[in-house]
């Protein structure tokens, strides 16, 4: 995968639906520290551990001003079910036509048992308040990453 972003730059800006079918976009999130992070599908074994470890860890986000936000090609119905299901508090954005998961150059060829298809690439962006990227992963490992993730943003702001 070849990250076209690199840190210190603007992020691209985004505007998309939530579960709700409320409009979500980057520059009402400014001001704050965002994490941005793209999966692949709601309801997968990886996907949900992610969801559920970011959940889990918001309070500590939100002490240090920042949001979590959630990226997949799922549509407003199955982000709800997966929301209600497992009880996450985390805001789920729908990117059915893949638009920003191209800006953020997550949307890539992946290799799976011999073929090869179209996907999300997990990975994870930090944004400062000021709208440019402070660090990012690619092919995220789910494991511990939501603390990886807390302690890089509470080094990024001491």
């Amino acid at each position: 995968m070849s990250n076209l972003l690199e840190i210190g730059e603007s992020a691209p800006t985004f505007t998309l639906s939530n579960h709700k079918g409320e409009t979500i976009n980057l520059k009402d999130n400014l001001g704050q520290w965002l994490i941005l992070y793209f999966y692949p599908k709601d309801n997968t074994p990886g996907c949900t551990t992610e969801a559920q470890d970011f959940t889990r860890l918001t309070p500590e986000f939100a002490k240090l001003s920042a949001k979590i936000i959630g990226i997949s090609p799922d549509s407003e119905k199955s982000h709800c079910k997966f929301i209600d299901k497992y009880d996450l508090s985390i805001e789920l954005l729908c990117d059915p036509d893949h638009t920003v998961a191209k800006a953020y150059d997550v949307w890539n060829l992946k290799k799976f048992m011999g073929k090869e298809y179209m996907g999300i690439i997990r990975s994870t962006f930090i944004i400062n308040p000021e709208g440019n990227i402070a660090y990012i992963w690619s092919k995220v490992r789910v494991k511990n990453h939501g603390e990886k993730v807390l302690n890089q943003l509470q080094e990024l702001q001491s």
